[in-house]
């Protein structure tokens, strides 16, 4: 399901004709931050679910759908672009921590 997902928005975002032009073509997929989130919304059912900053001021998000069960994580330059960094499925929501429990 991961190879297909990234695969599919591989496909739609730039335009490749074939699942196997996409991986063999070893690039990353990006594209401005709203396809990327439109297209995860809208073929996925993805919304945010959390995010923080990484080096570089980089933005990192995950995207899920519980009604789905798939997941992605995004990472967002500052000049605007997002990357697809990793995909997959059985997303599950977990309940937060208490207050001063160790992880």
């Amino acid at each position: 399901m991961t190879m297909r997902l990234i695969a599919g928005l591989a496909l739609l975002l730039s335009g490749l004709a074939s699942e196997t032009a996409a991986q063999a073509s070893g690039r990353p997929v990006c594209a401005a931050r709203d396809i990327i989130v439109n297209t995860l919304a809208n073929r996925f059912g993805e919304t945010a679910v959390s995010l923080g900053l990484g080096p570089g001021n980089r933005v990192v998000e995950v995207f899920a759908s519980e009604e789905t069960g798939t997941w992605t994580i995004t990472v967002t330059s500052v000049n605007g672009t997002t990357c697809l960094v990793a995909s997959g499925d059985s997303y599950m929501a977990l309940a937060p921590m208490p207050e001063g429990e160790p992880l």
